[in-house]
């Protein structure tokens, strides 16, 4: 088989979604013509990231914390056909133990992976004490994925604090003034130093802290670079978020995806909550494969519309556009 064909043959695998038989697509396609032995050789060479979805794509901060609880969130999420099931930590109702254990539990009895872990934390602050309060945050933060059994940790730098609210933040696209008399690289040294500190006990536990790009510091591929590369250390990697960058989104994805452990993936049906973006989520697949990611993608649904519709319509679609090659 040339490698015309083959390339084709790859594209086409692509759109199957995870579990098809190879039977069934060969008989879709029998009128046209049985595909060879090579064929067969090259399908067993597919296979789809796994795809999961964050409990917030359920909630979207729309009512209390408590408005959609985690056990409905697993229960909707195994329905649907995900994966796994990453956790927003404000949105648990409990750091009870008996309550995380009853989290495992019940998404291992769903047949879902527990693979990441959405926390907030922020070092962004003159104040030792301040810091100091968000390192042990962070620690403890760790030691509860650790208890869950999961992999992974979203980790924020956190931000000035100077926009008036949320709402002013984004109506600015994430860009705010640092606190008076001090500057970005102050920023940096707090963020980096802090971090540090957190290094041991996410060895300890086995989870990798994933820094993100998410407003504040950490705003654009190259500040999160920066802080991930100078720190230098297996335990700090990358989670990246498609939509939160607000321009040149695809060169800054490439920054990020050599370092990505996790992938978020924003759709908008429905029309955003804050904003909506156009991402060209097969493009975002081919710079992942470029850089062999096999781990999960990672749904946050953050549009207007029904979770219980759009999600099942975003899975179908991210399902089409993560995949590698094995071998």
């Amino acid at each position: 088989m040339n490698q015309t064909h083959r390339r084709q043959l790859l594209k086409m695998l692509a759109g199957i979604a995870v579990g098809t038989p190879l039977t069934s697509h060969a008989t879709t396609t029998s009128m046209a013509a049985q595909p060879d032995q090579d064929d067969l050789t090259t399908a067993a060479t597919i296979k789809h990231n796994p795809i999961g979805t964050s409990t917030y794509s359920f909630w979207r901060f729309n009512g209390k914390r408590d408005a959609v609880s985690m056990e409905y969130c697993i229960e909707q999420s195994a329905r649907m056909g995900f994966d796994g099931i990453e956790l927003l930590l404000v949105q648990m109702t409990s750091e009870d133990n008996a309550y995380l254990q009853k989290i495992k539990r019940l998404a291992f009895h769903a047949g879902l992976d527990l693979y990441g872990f959405s926390t907030h934390q922020g070092y962004v602050r003159p104040e030792k004490a301040y810091r100091d309060e968000n390192i042990a945050k962070t620690i403890h933060q760790l030691e509860l994925a650790y208890r869950l059994g999961i992999p992974t940790m979203r980790l924020n730098t956190g931000r000035w604090g100077t926009s008036e609210n949320f709402d002013a933040l984004m109506a600015n696209q994430g860009i705010e003034p640092p606190i008076a008399g001090y500057t970005e690289e102050d920023g940096f040294r707090w963020v980096i130093d802090s971090i540090e500190q957190c290094l041991p006990t996410a060895e300890k536990c086995g989870v990798v802290m994933g820094l993100e790009n998410h407003w504040g510091i950490g705003r654009t591929a190259e500040a999160v670079m920066r802080i991930v590369e100078e720190i230098n250390s297996p335990w700090l990697q990358v989670t990246l978020d498609t939509g939160n960058f607000l321009e040149d989104q695809y060169r800054q994805y490439e920054l990020m995806a050599p370092k990505t452990v996790l992938v978020q993936a924003k759709t908008y049906y429905g029309g955003g909550k804050w904003y909506s973006l156009d991402i060209d989520y097969e493009k975002v697949g081919q710079i992942m494969r470029q850089q062999n990611y096999k781990g999960y993608v990672s749904l946050e649904y953050e549009g207007k519309g029904d979770a219980l519709v759009e999600c099942p319509k975003s899975l179908e679609m991210l399902r089409q556009h993560f995949w590698h090659e094995l071998g």
